[in-house]
């Protein structure tokens, strides 16, 4: 089986205990779903500590040459240990079809069960929006997640509280001080001093469902989700 296999035998190295892993598909803007290619004969790791630059990997589309981020295929095992499965490296060349033009298809949710899973929820829609070059923003937030794209600033709070006024003016100032703009994701929605706030500052607040399906909550949101970037 080679690197390009569908699935892998996978051995964790704290118990030995084997399994089948086969990668999780994205789909890519141009709506062909996506997968990295599993590499059968690289090491399979423990996840011992979590850093933002780890958790992605870069996939090509071979339908449209697009090359983007996704999660780094993972596997959780009954002994507790998370592991990471080796990928194979993306193709040299891209395709010539990459400079075709991009058509936003049926955005596709990932479920959410972690607060990882939260982000990776947001990351996805905003890449169906037309965001490149999302990564974790310098700055880390007051609560929640910070993330950063091309003229955006992004947080993503997976709690079970509503966010706060505060959360939203605080956004709004970061995002101030960088010149561009906000977008704020939340689990369990907003307070109503919040919204009415984020509706006056021009903020698109979304509520991320369990399905990871994010659901405008103001006019500023809906903007943006028909418009995208």
């Amino acid at each position: 089986m080679g690197a390009m296999s569908e699935s892998v035998s996978v051995c964790c190295p704290a118990c030995r205990r084997e399994h089948v892993y086969e990668a999780s598909s994205y789909p890519c803007v141009c709506g062909v779903p996506v997968a990295p290619a599993l590499d059968e004969h690289g090491a399979v790791t423990a996840v011992a500590h979590r850093a933002w630059d780890e958790d992605w990997v870069v996939v090509r589309c071979e339908a449209c040459g697009r090359r983007t981020q996704w999660p780094y295929p993972e596997l959780g095992c009954g002994c507790g240990a998370v592991l990471r499965i080796p990928v194979a490296g993306p193709s040299a060349a891209p395709s010539p079809r990459a400079a075709a033009p991009a058509r936003r298809r049926v955005f596709q949710p990932v479920a959410i069960r972690t607060a990882r899973d939260a982000v990776t929820a947001a990351a996805l829609y905003l890449r169906w929006l037309g965001y490149r070059d999302i990564r974790r923003a310098d700055q880390r937030p007051p609560s929640g997640i910070g993330l950063a794209a091309r003229g955006l600033l992004v947080q993503v709070d997976p709690t079970v509280r509503p966010a706060t006024l505060r959360d939203v003016e605080c956004l709004w100032l970061t995002a101030m001080t960088e010149s561009t703009s906000c977008v704020y994701f939340s689990l369990a929605g907003f307070s109503p001093d919040a919204r009415a706030r984020a509706d006056v500052l021009g903020i698109p607040l979304f509520v991320l469902d369990l399905t990871g399906t994010p659901q405008a909550v103001n006019s500023h949101a809906d903007d943006l989700d028909a418009d995208g970037a």
